[in-house]
């Protein structure tokens, strides 16, 4: 390479790449700019106009001196490669591709194309190496999950001791978002859902002349069972995702990273004030959806049953306790629990680009309701034993 670097800089923009010939006429391009989205439209503009001048035969790419590059840097060599495949000859030699390069190239996709693809044994893959690697991961996660775990509970407990290092104002911005924003659509799927309870069993009850206890069903159901999980699934599809992408976006761009930096801790910083939000304002949700839900029922009972309303009111009152009403509204809390810990999780472990924010929200959303149904069957069992 000493030999090379003595002839002449063929480069339009020397303070961004050197470029020369060596004997076998073939252009070496050594690049010291940054690769990223501040400079690859610049960049890729002169290579393209050095190339079509110089109309090489062969073309070494050395990214060895470059101490940024990201998803742009990537597009810029892809768009390289492509100018120079003719008739599928490989005319792009990648030198010094290792590190944070090479993991940016594989991960958009670059590293299986024939044409330039990093030095790398490529073996085919099998059903025990699928199974090991996918334990692999599925161990770092929990590592990941056990870690997030652990910093908020110690941020939890930080709050506890000075609570002026909760940032109050947050926590009042996502009890709005979380709550009264939500409260428009859970009233009206649980006024829905009151109502259809009510028309169901009352063609049941018909049958035996007993129309009145309509009134404990929808009141009994929705208070103790329903109207938690209900709420539940209506906030894990609206603030667990939102939490997720958030969360997400900030990693993507660095911003997390830019927390550290300054001396903030991101959990306290972002998840606490999230968490103590949701644990807030979900009860008070449910406690909403079981009136809107006694409501929907309210409705079939004096329009079809011939109820009175004072009859109905009255027949809801003596079915519940405040043992049933606590019952829900604690399994509420839990969670609201849960789907602040998988958003806000699944956020921190974005990777990737913009569409792996979508991949979050997602997996925040499925993971949330999963823990939901699967919590609840758990209470409905201890329940069973309790009573």
């Amino acid at each position: 390479m000493a030999a090379s670097e003595s002839h002449e800089d063929l480069s339009l923009d020397p303070d961004r790449y050197s470029a020369w010939k060596d004997d076998a006429g073939a252009l070496t391009l050594r690049v010291r700019d940054p690769m990223d989205a501040s400079t690859a439209s610049r960049l890729l503009g002169s290579l393209n106009t050095l190339l079509h001048r110089e109309n090489p035969e062969k073309v070494h790419l050395d990214l060895s001196e470059i101490d940024h590059f990201d998803d742009f840097g990537a597009l810029v060599v892809d768009d390289l490669r492509r100018s120079l495949t003719r008739n599928g000859d490989d005319r792009l030699d990648l030198e010094g591709a290792g590190g944070r390069i090479e993991e940016v190239l594989a991960r958009t996709d670059f590293a299986p194309d024939e044409s330039c693809r990093l030095r790398r044994d490529h073996r085919s893959a099998n059903l025990l190496a699928n199974i090991g690697e996918t334990m692999i991961g599925e161990i770092g996660n929990i590592r990941f999950m056990l870690l997030f775990l652990g910093g908020l509970s110690l941020s939890l407990l930080h709050v506890l001791r000075r609570p002026r290092s909760l940032r109050w104002d947050d926590v009042l911005s996502h009890m709005e978002k979380t709550g009264v924003a939500a409260l428009p659509v859970v009233a009206l799927i649980s006024f829905l859902l009151g109502l259809i309870i009510a028309f169901m069993s009352a063609i049941q009850f018909r049958q035996f002349g007993a129309e009145i206890y309509v009134a404990s069903l929808v009141a009994f159901g929705m208070v103790s069972e329903l109207g938690p999980i209900m709420t539940a699934i209506v906030v894990s599809g609206r603030s667990g995702s939102a939490y997720a992408a958030e969360i997400g976006a900030m990693k993507i761009n660095e911003e997390v990273d830019a927390l550290i930096t300054m001396g903030f801790d991101p959990i306290l910083f972002l998840a606490a004030p999230r968490l103590v939000a949701a644990v807030v304002v979900i009860p008070v949700l449910t406690l909403f959806s079981d009136l809107f839900a006694m409501a929907g029922g309210l409705v079939v009972g004096v329009f079809m049953l011939d109820l009175s309303a004072a009859s109905y009111i009255k027949q809801s009152l003596s079915i519940l306790t405040i043992t049933e009403v606590l019952w829900g509204t604690g399994k509420s809390v839990v969670f609201a629990v849960l789907i602040t810990l998988s958003g806000c999780l699944r956020g921190f472990q974005t990777r990737g680009g913009a569409s792996s924010v979508g991949t979050a929200a997602t997996s925040a959303v499925v993971t949330s309701i999963f823990l939901i149904i699967l919590f609840d069957s758990i209470f409905a069992v201890i329940r069973s034993y309790w009573g």
